[in-house]
């Protein structure tokens, strides 16, 4: 397991800027997305994925992951929304193509939400046919797609994460964040670790879906061991952020970064 930085944790800067960032505070990598300053043009990149793929591995750091919207808001062309998927299978192969040409190990987007007249379980349903029509897409490239499920989703529980998988194999982008805001415990959502092809990491309690360090309930030592005891050996990026979503936007990123860092860094000395 190695760190990475989310270049949309520092909006004001530019993406160069972000990864210069990463190299100084010893990380030397960044997950990279559309948001933002320090976004990619996603019209761009669209239209032309090697160009966007050719500024990518002028950064000079490692890029794991690729975050991407199909809409321009949460509920645009969310994979829940009947009648997205051939638009979003004619743009996730171009993303695949750019991610491919970057080098970019793996895609995350986000699941979906319960849109006007839907329940869950059927945001579920058509949330599941979206992403087997991906997964579809995804065989003949070398990333991985995944997904985060996210507070306000559909998937905002262990229990309907897991369903979703079971229906169509995909995996995680996982933040235990979203869940412990909720009140799930950490040994439940430990669960869902064997599902992981990313991480997020962030400080949280129930309540609140970003908090200090010494102020949260998730215990990360913990969650590092749970990682690796399930296998996973990929990036663990840290996703401080400043915006307003769930009110987001009053901690110290770049101090909240450094203790992270410390914090896996301090563990990962201990076993070697």
């Amino acid at each position: 397991m190695y760190l990475s930085l989310t270049s949309w944790s520092f909006p004001a800067l530019t993406l160069e800027e972000t990864a210069a960032i990463s190299r100084i505070i010893g990380i030397g990598a960044l997950d990279i997305s559309t948001k933002g300053r320090p976004g990619l043009d996603k019209a761009q990149l669209l239209d032309d994925p090697r160009a966007a793929a050719e500024r990518v591995a002028a950064l000079e750091v490692k890029v794991p992951n690729f975050y991407h919207h199909f809409g321009d808001s949460l509920a645009d062309r969310n994979l829940a929304l009947p009648g997205t998927i051939d638009a979003n299978q004619r743009d996730l192969e171009k993303v695949l193509t750019f991610a491919d040409a970057a080098g970019i190990a793996t895609i995350f987007f986000l699941p979906g939400i319960v849109n006007p007249g839907q329940s869950r379980s059927q945001a579920t349903g058509v949330a599941a046919e979206s992403i087997r029509a991906l997964l579809d897409v995804a065989k003949d490239f070398s990333a991985e797609i995944c997904i985060e499920p996210i507070i306000r989703s559909f998937a905002e529980s262990p229990a309907v994460v897991e369903e979703l998988v079971d229906r169509t194999g995909i995996r995680l982008a996982l933040d235990y964040s979203h869940f412990v805001c909720l009140g799930y415990t950490q040994e439940q959502i430990d669960l869902l670790c064997r599902h992981a092809a990313h991480i997020h990491l962030r400080q949280a309690r129930m309540g609140k879906l970003q908090e200090r360090f010494a102020r949260g309930s998730i215990n990360f030592p913990a969650l590092f061991g749970t990682l690796r005891d399930a296998g996973y050996d990929g990036a663990l990026a840290i996703e401080y952020v400043h915006q307003d979503f769930l009110n987001a936007s009053s901690d110290d990123v770049m101090t909240e970064t450094v203790t992270m860092r410390d914090c896996f860094n301090d563990w990962n000395a201990g076993g070697a």
